[in-house]
């Protein structure tokens, strides 16, 4: 029987919502030192986010 965490078995990392649009993230090894602080999916999403706290 194969190990379920093995290299390229993408189903068994954590995952979270984008604050902004939703989309699933799934966790990536840049991620792994502030995988808590990460909101975003994209610069696209941080970008709106950030421009619509301005009055």
């Amino acid at each position: 029987m194969k190990n379920r965490s093995s290299k390229g078995n993408k189903q068994s990392l954590p995952s979270k919502p984008c604050h902004v649009c939703g989309r699933e993230m799934s966790w990536r090894k840049s991620w792994a030192k502030n995988w808590p602080d990460v909101k975003y999916c994209s610069d696209a999403c941080r970008k709106i986010k950030s421009s619509s706290k301005q009055p």
